[in-house]
């Protein structure tokens, strides 16, 4: 059987991925990480990361992410910046095209997460970038002191409108529901927020300006009452789409995700999966860093039955 190029190539550079990073290179395998953009995925949106085992002190995503990062590479893990086109297997061997070429190897990790779901109204891509943004803590700080609306329900909607919030004492929360689904403790800081005014039942028809946002259509869907509200900036979290494109083949649940058992191989052996990509319960930091874990010793293992090196 021909040596592969690498024994492990991770797909994805969040957390998932870097602690996937870390136990491959750990075990002793060439471990390759491919991510197209920034190492740190959606870590790198949060404010405060402040739920995450050990850490006393609230620490930023961004330097989160950039300690995952060094902490990898510390173990041997190759980190490299490119787009994977195609993922194929044969004998047992897989070839990942990339931007820079063919890599070959043992077996992979899936870590691609999700990205931010659309709210597909009228408006919402025409200001996209003016106005209209999936990121607080990017794009927040351009409109201090402005008035701004949080669409959205969930942990992401109320970490970021309580970061907003920091910004300007004009902040109105909408909801589709009758209560959150974000955490209990994060939905009560929020709810107790005095800059953030919140609206429950209500969903967005349209956002409208000229060439930046200047106000938008809501609708109160228990009532049925329509009406037009000035805000300089809309912030859209209502949800993610897990990004599976490469395995179209692979089984999934309702939602898109990935399938996998307990230790994380998807219905494609030699394919393993972690972080929001996958179909899992919970959503967070510490998961998906679990996750790689797992993923990165089951691969090893995997590995060693391929060769016969598996102990017994």
């Amino acid at each position: 059987m021909r040596e592969p190029d690498k024994d492990l190539v991770i797909i994805g550079a969040g957390a998932a991925g870097l602690s996937a990073a870390q136990y491959g290179a750990r075990a002793n395998l060439r471990t390759l990480v491919i991510e197209e953009m920034a190492p740190g995925g959606q870590a790198l949106l949060i404010d405060h990361l402040e739920n995450y085992p050990g850490y006393v002190e609230p620490k930023s995503g961004f330097e989160f992410a950039q300690d995952m990062h060094r902490q990898a590479e510390k173990f041997g893990a190759e980190i490299i910046t490119e787009s994977v086109m195609s993922l194929k297997k044969e004998n047992n061997i897989f070839t990942v095209e990339t931007g820079a070429g063919k890599i070959t190897t043992w077996a992979v990790i899936l870590a691609t997460g999700a990205k931010h779901r659309l709210l597909e109204v009228k408006g919402e891509a025409e200001f996209s970038g003016r106005g209209v943004s999936y990121c607080a803590t990017c794009d927040g700080p351009f409109f201090k002191g402005k008035k701004m609306l949080v669409v959205g329900g969930g942990d992401a909607a109320c970490d970021e409108a309580q970061f907003l919030a920091k910004l300007s004492d004009k902040i109105v929360m909408i909801h589709r529901r009758d209560r959150f689904r974000a955490q209990k403790s994060l939905a009560t800081r929020v709810l107790k927020n005095p800059n953030i005014d919140i609206r429950f039942n209500t969903v967005v028809e349209e956002i409208k300006g000229d060439k930046k946002v200047a106000s938008a259509s809501l609708k109160r869907v228990d009532l049925g009452e329509t009406y037009e509200e000035a805000f300089d900036a809309v912030f859209v979290f209502v949800g993610s789409i897990p990004q599976t494109a490469l395995v179209p083949q692979a089984e999934k649940d309702k939602s898109g995700s990935l399938i996998t058992d307990q230790s994380m191989a998807s219905s494609i052996k030699g394919i393993f999966v972690a972080g929001d990509v996958r179909a899992t319960p919970f959503r967070q930091v510490v998961v998906a860093a679990g996750e790689g874990a797992i993923a990165a010793h089951s691969a090893s293992q995997y590995i060693d039955d391929l060769k016969g090196e598996a102990y017994k």
